[in-house]
């Protein structure tokens, strides 16, 4: 519902004010939900464990230096700089994994990777939002830059997106419930791709309508995708890292949406400005990456188990469920 009302509140910002307007606005709404935190959330037992300061410092300058070397590319910084940032992220993130593999409580929970469904499950993520991150950048500059609509026009004309979620994501978490998020989720990127490939073949001048519906194709892709995928990631952990399986989820999800943003100034860097051959060479690279995501949601049906033969003298088998919901038997 915030995310729907998010391009329409946008819209009718820019009707009345200018853009700096569209940062400022959040302002009183954050200091709300700073009071509303305080008054309302219950307070936790404190851990143990202290703060891990020089990981939350390793994993900041790792993100921060491979973000930085895509944008290098698209704004042609000089190419040793670029190759210094890509290889300082690669050092400083083995640091980072390595000290996380020591570390009883490490920030970042590594070794729930050694998991396949959850380690398929968070590079699903990764993709989905990175071509997420992509059109959600650059579809503004392909409405008003190359098809000519005004920035109130272009706010209410992207509102269909979030509001498409909205109402699939609870569907497609009760159908998680009874079927594997490997296939939903494929299903759903699948048809995410194929809206963002009906964006970038857009006529020269459509009308409302004609975008309005692919935008819904868009949503209705996404939003069948992530809550049974969301779902995926935290049941795959133990319960007891459940709150390390929501931190990766998280990251997931903003890792993808910036190195989307990152790779649209590449992008534009390249095949044009704004106002030229970008964004839809944008939008198409999206629907590439969400292509992956389906091949990569897919994959995880290669890891359920078959059902074993059991042996004359074996005990009776006993039901096992697996990260994706389905049950299977094994002996012991």
């Amino acid at each position: 519902m915030s995310s729907a009302a998010g391009p329409s509140v946008a819209a009718a910002i820019l009707a009345v004010a200018s853009w700096p307007w569209l940062f400022a606005i959040n302002i009183p709404i954050e200091l709300v939900a700073i009071a509303m935190s305080l008054r309302l959330l219950p307070s936790n037992s404190p851990s143990d464990q202290r703060f891990d300061l020089l990981s939350a410092l390793l994993c900041a300058i790792a993100f921060a230096l491979l973000i930085s070397s895509i944008n290098g590319v698209g704004h042609h910084h000089p190419a040793f700089l670029v190759l210094a940032e890509l290889a300082g992220a690669v050092l400083v993130g083995y640091a980072l994994v390595r000290r996380q593999s020591l570390l009883p409580m490490p920030l970042l929970p590594i070794d729930l990777f050694k998991r396949p469904i959850f380690a398929l499950s968070v590079a699903t993520s990764v993709c989905s939002f990175i071509a997420q991150g992509i059109v959600f950048v650059c579809l503004p500059f392909y409405l008003q830059d190359v098809i000519g609509r005004s920035q109130v026009e272009t706010g209410l004309l992207i509102t269909p997106w979030p509001v498409t979620v909205a109402i699939i994501a609870p569907l497609a978490g009760r159908l998680a419930d009874r079927y594997p998020a490997g296939i939903l989720g494929a299903i759903g990127l699948s048809v995410l791709s194929l809206g963002f490939v009906l964006l970038a073949l857009l006529p020269a001048a459509p009308g409302d309508a004609d975008i309005v519906w692919r935008i819904v194709v868009c949503g209705l892709g996404f939003g069948f995708f992530q809550s049974p995928n969301n779902r995926t990631i935290v049941s795959s952990a133990p319960r007891e890292r459940s709150g390390g399986a929501g931190a990766i989820q998280s990251t997931a999800r903003l890792l993808g949406q910036t190195i989307g943003a990152a790779m649209v100034a590449l992008v534009f860097g390249y095949a044009g400005p704004a106002g030229g051959t970008g964004p839809t060479v944008a939008i198409l690279l999206a629907a590439g990456f969400a292509a992956i995501a389906a091949a990569a949601s897919i994959s995880r049906m290669l890891g359920f188990v078959r059902r074993p033969r059991p042996s004359p003298t074996a005990a009776p088998a006993q039901p096992k469920v697996t990260g994706e919901g389905v049950t299977v038997r094994s002996s012991p």
